[in-house]
């Protein structure tokens, strides 16, 4: 009885009846709107109704369903979707439930239209917030639902587009309903990450162009609602909401996606969908995903260089992106990985020349190390990207780190340096050296220097002016250009030009200011190291017309950025040692090099003759200059560095005569007269080893000086104190002969201050001090010939020598005796 009082409308509940009402006699008139407002009123007022209210529409929709009446099944979600947003209670869960099954019935259907008006209703639900939490709720179902509708191949084309659609927005609604409530499923684990993300990606690759196939569907579908738009919009969507627990499930699909699709050449796709990641994580976070990258560089090391070069350079966009300071505190992590990969590359350029060489393989394409070439230029680019969003203390320790990889010349290594490099060996060696240079040059690049000192620090100075002399001309010329990009503070490199001997040097419009105390005193201390390298680099006789550019560029860079009296000084006398070198006919240098060097003096002598203004300073250079435009031509850099001279035309020997060199005392006689200090210009240089790396081959007789010290008193009216005499053998000597000899010795001992006094005089700084480290390595080494005899086992036969004192060590020594801690005396001061 009871089961046929439902057929009868009369004796149904009143809310079967409200549900009832709202259908139409023809689905084509549409939701009833009256009994819809009657229906929402009653569901209001009477809520514990609402969750029989749902399972009741959904059993009429799952009839409406299964007997293909979509009309209706239309009706009673759209009468659903107003019962879900008007109502807001405690009892909204289990209509819930109703309303998800409802939408899983028509996404489980294979009509299209279903699987929209399903989406599209759950795209509601998901913007409600409601008051209470569920404990229960599932969406895995819809999580796989909706990722496969973005993969949708539908044989129409707007219908194709249509579930695509519907699924990117389904996603959408899944995110916002999990990822903010705790208590629902963790959307970012990796099963359900697993599937959003490679949708996503999916669709956005899929471009407007490419998915539609003629010009009416492009008419027909907007560009805002194309899938690949609506599938960025939702990866910023998803990103935006990742804490930084969560950066590693956003990214490590899209690496595995982009790997198993071989999305990575070209790499505009990739760089696009970290575009997005990066602009949208939080900045902070930002470093993760930098360093994922580099750990998948790290993964794919034997995979093709096309496909590494990509990673490098997605990871260069990363770090244009990123904020600065927020690549964390492993910067040099991140540099070490880049050089790691720039070793390798390297090193498989140099096992497969070989293998060509040794004929194990057939052929070597040439493709191949162009693409390894490339690769080893992006990993430089990369690199002067990271640099350029680092502090300027970062980039000087990258400078050193950088300079620390690159192997010295074998002839230049030494046991006691500051900061030890490898030696340089082989072909891979000289490529690595070529690499690293490059990269260090890019990173000077992005460095502004503002002290010398700061930026030239010893470990990292002494290292550079050791590869500057290089056997190779590239690697020197490398080593130059560095030198241009962290001397220069004014931007005057690219306004110098060896050509250019022009009378009025205003038309350059150098910036040239006061050297400061600290920039003088840094050059007072390594200026000797300098110029020795600097003279150095003009003599070998390997060098290229480029090299010779380079070295003037770089004594110019010195001249304006130092231009203190002592230093012009210095730079004067150093130019002409270079004239002299250019004037030896000892056969090591060519007589091409011999004119090269003759046309820089004279275009750097003229530089400096115009900085310092002194009118017969100016007169002397151009009267020369003159001279050599008439008899000499060949001497001047017009004739050196034109692109039309050929070899055959400099002469086969180079005889200088006198009216065609600059002359010392002319030169010193027009800086006197205007207060400058020139006696260092009447000491001729003299081309010896100094600074650290060459100690060892000083000749200088370190036991010929004895450096005494005196010290005065600091307070005012201070005594000055001489050091007490040492008791010594020859003091004692002294002391034992007649006093009629005494004259003779006190006569002995005052040429020999004096001599000592001429050599402090005459010698720089660094000469001392590589004395005195002469010295000292001298008497180390004695002591060290000391201590092995020594050590050296005694044979049974021989009988060990007395000793001449009696040592401590060899008294008995009474036994100790551990006294009790309630026997001690203590102080009366601690007793309490």
């Amino acid at each position: 009885m009871p089961g046929c009082c439902s057929c009868v409308s009369a004796f149904k509940p009143r809310w079967k009846r409200l549900v009832d009402n709202i259908f139409p006699d023809d689905p084509q008139d549409g939701l009833i709107k009256n009994n819809m407002e009657k229906l929402t009123f009653y569901a209001l007022s009477s809520p514990e109704k609402l969750d029989r209210i749902g399972d009741y529409l959904a059993k009429k929709l799952s009839r409406d369903v299964s007997r293909h009446k979509f009309g209706y099944v239309f009706i009673s979600m759209e009468a659903l979707d107003q019962l879900l947003l008007a109502c807001h209670s405690q009892s909204l869960n289990l209509f819930v439930e109703s309303f998800l099954k409802m939408v899983q019935k028509l996404l489980e259907s294979n009509e299209p239209e279903l699987q929209v008006s399903g989406t599209s209703s759950f795209v509601k639900f998901a913007n409600i917030e409601e008051d209470t939490a569920s404990y229960h709720r599932r969406y895995d179902f819809f999580v796989s639902k909706f990722s496969s509708m973005c993969h949708s191949s539908n044989a129409g084309t707007n219908t194709k587009i249509k579930i695509r659609l519907a699924g990117l927005r389904g996603l959408q609604g899944v995110v916002r309903k999990t990822v903010s409530d705790d208590l629902q499923v963790n959307i970012w684990e990796q099963q359900h990450m697993d599937k959003i993300i490679p949708s996503l990606l999916f669709n956005m690759h899929n471009e407007p162009s490419s998915t539609t196939s003629s010009q009416q569907d492009q008419q027909n579908i907007q560009i805002d609602e194309h899938p690949s738009t609506v599938a960025e919009t939702c990866l910023r969507d998803l990103t935006c909401r990742a804490a930084f627990g969560n950066i590693k499930s956003v990214v490590n699909p899209v690496l595995n996606h982009l790997d198993n699709h071989n999305l990575w050449v070209p790499s505009k796709f990739a760089v696009r969908c970290f575009k997005i990641i990066m602009y949208s994580i939080q900045a902070q976070y930002s470093y993760v995903a930098v360093h994922m990258l580099l750990n998948h560089l790290d993964d794919n090391t034997k995979n093709s260089p096309q496909m590494k070069q990509s990673i490098v350079e997605v990871l260069g966009e990363c770090v244009t992106i990123a904020a600065d300071g927020s690549i964390g505190p492993s910067v040099l992590e991140v540099f070490n990985t880049l050089l790691r990969h720039l070793r390798l590359s390297v090193d498989t350029r140099v096992s497969e020349r070989s293998a060509l060489k040794a004929s194990i393989k057939k052929r070597i394409s040439h493709f191949d190390e162009q693409q390894q070439t490339m690769f080893e230029e992006a990993i430089i680019n990369t690199m002067g990207t990271f640099a350029a969003i680092l502090p300027d203390y970062q980039k000087i320790e990258i400078m050193m780190f950088i300079m620390g990889k690159i192997p010295l010349p074998t002839r230049y290594e030494h046991s006691d340096a500051t900061y030890p490099m490898p030696s340089v060996n082989g072909e891979g060696d000289l490529l690595l050296q070529n690499m690293l240079l490059k990269s260090l040059f890019e990173v000077g690049t992005k460095y502004t220097t503002v002290s010398m000192s700061t930026t030239f620090s010893i470990s990292f100075l002494e290292p550079l002016l050791a590869i500057s002399v290089a056997p190779d001309p590239g690697v020197r010329l490398l080593v130059q250009r560095i030198f241009h990009t962290l001397i220069d503070r004014h931007d005057n490199y690219h306004k110098l030009n060896v050509n250019n001997l022009s009378k009025d040097i205003s038309e350059l419009e150098l910036r040239v200011e006061k050297c400061s105390r600290q920039d003088i005193l840094f050059m007072k201390r390594y200026g000797a190291q300098i110029y020795w390298h600097m003279y150095e680099n003009m003599n070998q006789s390997d060098n290229r017309l480029d090299n010779y550019e380079a070295l003037y560029c770089t004594l110019a860079l010195l001249c304006i950025e130092f231009g203190g009296d002592e230093i012009l000084m210095e730079l004067v006398r150093l130019t002409l040692a270079l004239q002299e070198l250019a004037c030896k006919t000892d056969g090591k240098l060519s007589p091409i090099h011999q004119c090269v060097i003759h046309a820089v003096v004279s275009s750097y002598l003229n530089l400096i003759s115009q900085l310092t203004a002194i009118p017969a300073f100016c007169q002397h250079i151009h009267q020369v200059i003159e001279e050599r435009k008439q008899h000499a031509a060949y001497l001047l850099p017009e004739f050196i560095f034109s692109d039309t001279i050929v070899d055959s035309s400099y002469p086969t020997t180079v005889h200088v005569e006198d009216n065609l060199l600059f002359q010392q005392s002319v030169i010193s006689e027009a800086l006197h007269s205007t207060g400058h200090d020139v006696s260092r210009l009447a000491v001729p240089y003299v081309h010896r080893p100094s600074g650290l790396e060459y100690r060892q081959q000083t000749e200088l007789d370190a036991t010929s000086l004895n450096l005494e010290v005196e010290s005065v008193n600091s307070s005012p009216g201070g005594v000055r104190k001489h050091p007490e005499e040492q008791i010594t053998f020859e003091s004692l000597k002294r002391a034992l002969q007649s006093p009629d000899n005494e004259e003779d010795l006190e006569e002995q001992e005052k040429e020999k201050r004096q001599e000592i006094l001429e050599t402090f005089k005459s010698s720089t700084l660094d000469e001392i001090a590589a004395i005195s480290e002469h010295r000292s390595q001298k008497m180390q080494i004695r002591l060290n010939e000391i201590l092995d005899k020594l050590s050296r086992p005694r044979s049974r036969s021989s009988t060990p020598p007395r000793s001449p004192q009696l040592s401590l060590s060899s008294l008995p020594s009474p036994p100790l005796k551990s006294v009790p801690l309630y026997e001690m005396k203590f102080p009366e001061l601690l007793v309490f």
